[in-house]
């Protein structure tokens, strides 16, 4: 189906912490993402495996947030006693804050779980070339946002 299968869990779980700030809800929305894969008849027919993954996480992540509607503080901010990193992560939590849901889950995808561009486009709907002018157009944002900090 797509090679590197548990290198593709492990960036859908990344994904699903980041949004949920929770291991558990993580690894249990994840699970959840490739059972939807696999429990479908069609998987094999499935064009890409990659975006539909991350639409469906996307989707378990929104439904698990409106059921809990609660924040939490991540434990390894409140572990950590190096006042520059608390200050960095603390500067970079508030500039990502300032972005957009999409913003945010573009920098993720792209970012930290290194999804291809042109996957990034196909779960949006949007062409390679506007996801490329879409990071710009945020990085931007975050750099202004990091230097007024």
């Amino acid at each position: 189906m797509f090679a590197g299968i548990s290198e593709q869990y492990d960036k859908l779980y990344r994904y699903c912490y980041f949004k949920m700030h929770d291991v558990q809800a993580a690894e249990d929305i994840t699970q959840e993402a490739f059972l939807k894969l696999f429990e479908n008849s069609r998987y094999k027919e499935v064009k890409n495996p990659l975006a539909f993954l991350y639409t469906v996480a996307k989707n378990l992540c929104i439904d698990e947030y409106r059921r809990k509607k609660t924040v939490q503080i991540p434990e390894n901010m409140l572990a950590d006693n190096c006042e520059d990193k608390i200050i960095e992560s603390v500067s970079l939590h508030m500039a990502l804050d300032r972005l957009t849901d999409r913003e945010r889950e573009i920098i993720l995808l792209r970012f930290v779980n290194e999804v291809p561009v042109e996957d990034i486009g196909k779960i949006y709907g949007i062409s390679r070339f506007a996801v490329y002018r879409e990071v710009k157009k945020i990085l931007k944002k975050l750099e202004r946002r990091l230097s007024y900090e």
